[in-house]
């Protein structure tokens, strides 16, 4: 089997044993696994308002997983993600609420500064590992603390007088879209999965088609080659970064401006950036791989919420499922051994 086709298969059979392992908890915890995923996928594609929903909830999910890809592409590990979306998030608001501008450019001009203020919170731990050679996965994960904080703090004090939540966005700022809301029954689906698929190109196209995403991809597969060809390391790295905290900057201007149209107070992580992690490894980190891994997390994730009401089933088994699905992807070695035998026994 060739390598191409491994890469396909293997994510393939990490769904399948995740689904399985999961299935067997079920029935071991006295649940009804039929049941179980027959509410799943009623919960997700049972009604045309679910499937608004799920594609709502991949939009994020294509972003976060373009930006853990393009960072480990490029030889890094952006576990920030999290805390760059919440920036981002803030920086859509900050915009959409402060100014008064006609929507082809209030618009645009928030989803710039989603995506700018993404960057820079990613700007740090790449220069920190370009000129002094500080790991970013400790810096990274330090600076979702900080942006959950910090943020919390803005909206408080500045963008709110005291209160919980901002105020809501301006209409010109906004996403959403009433032909989608009127197609899917009304649901939260918005304009954004438009700016997530042309990001998913944009990836492509800049590490595939471009002589600077041959450096980023060279200097992320050995810096020292990179160095002595004449490659700047340091400055490849810290554009590394930026791209990657861009795309996560956008993944939260999605939630800012498509879903929710306001900030509020957070007493933990979304959980988006986090989860981005699991779509770029079950996706290998490729664009379109990315599109189809966020598809089954955002439908694993809207699905869950019709388990309890139709199964009787805890929504957590899917937090399980998907854990496994990870273990398996992460396990991936493994099952490329397995595939490895089968092909060989199947040839003789």
């Amino acid at each position: 089997m060739s390598n191409r086709m491994k890469n396909i298969v293997v994510p393939l059979v990490a769904v399948l044993l995740g689904v399985l392992v999961g299935t067997i908890i079920m029935i071991a915890t006295g649940y009804n696994a039929g049941s179980a995923f027959i509410a799943l996928w009623n919960g997700a594609f049972g009604e045309i308002y679910y499937t608004g929903e799920v594609i709502r909830q991949v939009t994020p999910y294509i972003l976060a997983g373009l930006a853990v890809a393009f960072a480990f592409r490029t030889g890094l590990f952006n576990i920030g993600v999290e805390g760059q979306l919440i920036v981002g998030w803030l920086a859509a608001v900050w915009v959409g609420v402060a100014f008064e501008l006609p929507k082809f450019i209030h618009l645009p001009l928030a989803v710039l500064a989603a995506a700018a203020a993404g960057a820079l919170w990613a700007f740090i731990p790449g220069l920190l590992k370009a000129k002094f050679k500080v790991h970013e996965v400790i810096v990274t994960i330090m600076m979702n603390y900080v942006a959950l904080h910090v943020t919390n703090y803005i909206i408080r004090t500045v963008l709110s007088e005291k209160s919980d939540r901002t105020e809501m966005i301006a209409e010109s700022a906004s996403l959403r879209s009433p032909f989608l809301e009127g197609l899917t029954d009304y649901s939260r689906l918005h304009w954004g999965i438009l700016i997530a698929l042309v990001c998913v190109f944009i990836m492509w196209f800049l590490l595939e088609k471009t002589t600077k995403g041959y450096e980023l991809r060279a200097v992320g597969f050995n810096q020292h080659a990179s160095d002595y060809a004449g490659m700047s390391v340091s400055r490849n790295i810290i554009l590394s970064m930026v791209i990657s905290g861009a795309f996560a900057g956008l993944a939260g201007a999605m939630e800012a401006l498509g879903t929710f149209g306001y900030a509020a107070i957070k007493g933990g992580f979304t959980g988006v950036g986090f989860d981005g992690i699991a779509v770029a490894l079950l996706g290998g980190n490729g664009p379109i791989g990315i599109i189809f891994a966020a598809l089954l997390f955002g439908s694993l994730k809207v699905g869950a919420l019709n388990m309890p009401l139709e199964a009787g089933v805890p929504n957590e088994l899917v937090d399980i499922i998907i854990a496994l699905i990870v273990f398996f992807v992460a396990a991936s070695y493994m099952i490329r051994i397995l595939i490895d035998r089968i092909s060989k026994k199947g040839v003789k």
